[in-house]
């Protein structure tokens, strides 16, 4: 249960705030990221089959070992390349970037430039 009046709440309130817009679509599916106090997660979803197409984290067996800590930038940038690797090798190139209430700051904005540079445009 999430109080009321609390920060998670107030993310709840703006990503669906974020949400009316942004949808996924068979040629332009959405790239939604969630992020923990202890990892950052990231998928790329087909709004109207409701399939999650491709999907990386922190805690994937590819990048676990290779991570000093799971909630840094240089682990969001390794998941957003991760993610772009998987998504380009499953023939998706264009994405709608959906933030998920949080700002458009540090972990968030490193997976999205990550993701960018590995060949996903949005």
């Amino acid at each position: 249960m999430i109080k009321k009046g609390s920060r998670e709440e107030a993310r709840q309130h703006r990503h669906r705030r974020v949400r009316k817009r942004v949808v996924g679509t068979p040629e332009r599916p959405r790239l939604s990221v969630y992020r923990s106090n202890e990892h950052i997660y990231a998928q790329i979803i087909d709004d109207e089959s409701s399939r999650t197409l491709c999907a990386a984290s922190t805690i994937d067996r590819e990048l676990r070992g290779k991570l000093a800590s799971g909630s840094n930038v240089d682990a969001a940038r390794a998941v957003g390349n991760l993610l772009a690797q998987r998504a380009v090798a499953k023939g998706i190139s264009k994405v709608a970037f959906d933030r998920g209430g949080y700002l458009y700051h540090g972990r968030v904005a490193a997976l999205a430039e990550a993701a960018r540079e590995g060949g996903l445009d949005f």
